[in-house]
């Protein structure tokens, strides 16, 4: 896992030295293990090292000997089936990324299709004088870019391009609408001026620093109905994910695992025990003193249970008002999930020890366990809902101006993954997959993780388990839609490999205790967050004290409590991402700089 950025100019001129220089410190974090540039023409690239595979010769850049030169952030996990499968080639590493230099010259720019893993690859041919930028089917690795007067940028972070000093941290108004209600942005635009994403599943084509042509792979299949019955898929589904969950375990350096104690963590514990002779490694994250649910009973039970390494780490509300700031300042592409404050610790604690963890991440939308996807399934007359029909702060008089756009974001994914023999409930897991898992969920992974130089890999959103779990009939992942059967097939799964997770007993989702946080001092905080510039451009100062200042009497856990979070994540992301002042001290200290 790493970090890469480049430059390439418009006029073909050699790119000022300073700039790549300036990126590839910003990106330092991602890859502490070293770093590698790359120089030609009108090209520039530059990458930061996490070591994982090939630690002795993996270096990048990677070359070929037509002269093609690539640098990478991910993993390949077929590399070994790739390397026996390209006889033409003339290895000069064992690196996992090398095999996409020969698929290249063998497919062109439609060479990621044979890539199994997670990446974002910068693949410069000088022959051709272009840059092709290419991004992992799920988005799991992140990858930006920004066409400006002298060229195009690109980097595996918006800070990164900040800190070229070509570009300047304004917001796109519109994305900002959407952070406020969803908690994360949508589609290609972000929530900075100018800054794109390369969608998950794209490659894009760059001649002379403009984007020319785009090109992008699918994460799920169209639609499709699989037709297996109940033990046929039970048996597909263990052949999938063990082979999935021993891919990702492919690595050169010690692994473990986020255990939750909920169904997908707990699935990927049962894989891993069965897989490997040593006891598996798992963290869980737990709270004390507050309403929410504390998982590490059980999670400690699973462990004692499959004879793993149990790591218990607390999250607690001095945690939240002192590290806050300095996590924030790691999300720079937004997303307003409070579990990364959780994420964060556990990769904290994590890192002392490994450089690899595998996570969850995927498995509510693949196999349907979100509660949203059993209201999508009822007619309205049975309390079936659109999906995020309202927003974080719809209807609760903050805003100084309403704007029904905020979900035209929404709207285009439901259009652009539509296709004819869906489902309701396959339609509601692809929109899913196609913003908010990327933009919401594997953002807060990334950069949690990154922070602290630990990779995360995500056995649910592999190509192969994807196109199993997506064509299953709706009733083997719902099995009742007005019960708590989601999950169906993946629940019976556990049930048959580790019955001690009970996995039919009803459970509550995991939540982060923040509203309940934020109301035990919501009188100090309320006119930090009121008068803070951004908040102050986009909500009425009266209406944001009035609903800080009434959580106290209702505990902060309910929708008040979640809007008051979204606006002090807006507050402190405001601060130092686009004023550009300091994430010092603690939320009081930080806010108080304004």
């Amino acid at each position: 896992m790493c970090g890469i950025a480049g430059f390439m100019t418009l006029d073909g001129g050699t790119p000022p030295l300073r700039i790549l220089t300036d990126m590839q410190h910003a990106l330092g974090h991602r890859g502490p293990d070293g770093e590698g540039r790359y120089l030609a023409g009108g090209l520039g690239m530059v990458q930061t090292r996490l070591a994982i595979i090939d630690l002795v010769t993996g270096d990048q850049p990677l070359l070929e000997p037509e002269g093609a030169a690539l640098v990478a952030n991910g993993e390949i996990y077929n590399y070994l089936e790739l390397r026996e499968s390209l006889s033409e080639a003339n290895w000069q590493s064992h690196s996992d990324c090398e095999p996409a230099l020969y698929l290249y010259r063998r497919h062109g720019v439609q060479y990621a299709e044979k890539l199994r893993g997670m990446y974002a690859i910068a693949l410069f041919d000088p022959k051709e004088d272009r840059l092709l930028l290419s991004r992992d089917p799920f988005g799991i690795k992140p990858l930006y870019y920004a066409e400006i007067e002298r060229g195009l940028l690109f980097a595996s972070e918006p800070g990164a391009l900040m800190a070229s000093g070509l570009i300047k941290p304004g917001m796109h108004g519109e994305a900002v609408d959407e952070l406020l209600q969803l908690q994360f942005t949508t589609g290609r635009d972000t929530v900075f001026e100018g800054v794109k994403r390369v969608l998950p599943g794209e490659t894009l084509e760059v001649m002379r620093g403009r984007v020319t042509a785009h090109h992008r792979l699918r994460a799920l299949p169209q639609s499709g109905d699989s037709g297996l019955d109940e033990a046929a898929a039970l048996k597909e589904l263990d052949r999938v994910l063990m082979e999935s969950v021993e891919f990702h375990q492919r690595s050169d350096v010690p692994y473990g695992l986020f255990l939750s104690g909920g169904i997908d963590s707990s699935a990927l514990l049962a894989c891993m025990a069965r897989l490997n002779d040593a006891p598996v490694v798992a963290y869980t994250a737990g709270f004390f003193d507050v309403s929410v649910q504390d998982e590490r009973a059980h999670a400690r039970a699973l462990a004692q249970r499959t004879g793993a390494i149990h790591h218990e780490v607390d999250v607690s509300a001095e945690d939240f008002w002192t590290l806050l700031p300095e996590i924030v300042s790691f999300v720079d592409d937004p997303a307003a999930d409070y579990a990364i404050l959780p994420t964060y610790k556990l990769a904290a604690k994590a890192a002392r020890e490994l450089k690899v963890i595998l996570c969850g991440e995927g498995g509510d939308e693949l196999f349907a366990g979100y509660g949203r996807y059993r209201s999508v399934m009822r007619p309205l007359w049975l309390g079936g809902r659109t999906m995020r029909a309202r927003g974080f702060l719809d209807g609760l008089g903050m805003l100084r101006r309403e704007s029904p756009r905020w979900r035209d974001g929404i709207i285009a994914a439901e259009g652009r993954v539509s296709a004819p023999g869906q489902s309701r409930l396959q339609r509601a897991q692809a929109v899913d997959c196609e913003d908010w898992l990327p933009n919401d969920l594997l953002i807060k992974l990334d950069r949690c993780l990154m922070a602290h130089g630990l990779e995360g890999r995500t056995p649910f959103l592999d190509p192969k388990v994807a196109s199993f779990a997506f064509r299953l009939p709706d009733r083997l992942k719902i099995a009742d839609s007005r019960g708590n059967k989601g999950k169906y097939l993946l629940r019976r799964w556990l049930q048959q490999n580790l019955p001690e997770a009970e996995a039919f007993t009803r459970k509550r989702g995991f939540t982060v205790p923040v509203g309940e946080w934020i109301a035990g001092k919501a009188a100090r905080v309320a006119p930090l967050v009121a008068r803070q510039p951004g908040v102050a451009e986009m909500c009425k100062p009266e209406a944001v004290l009035g609903l800080f200042n009434a959580l106290p009497a209702r505990g902060g856990n309910d929708r008040m409590g979640r809007a008051a979070w979204v606006l002090l994540f807006f507050a402190l992301w405001h601060q130092i991402h686009i004023l550009n002042l300091p994430p010092d001290g603690d939320i009081f200290d930080c806010l108080d700089q304004a």
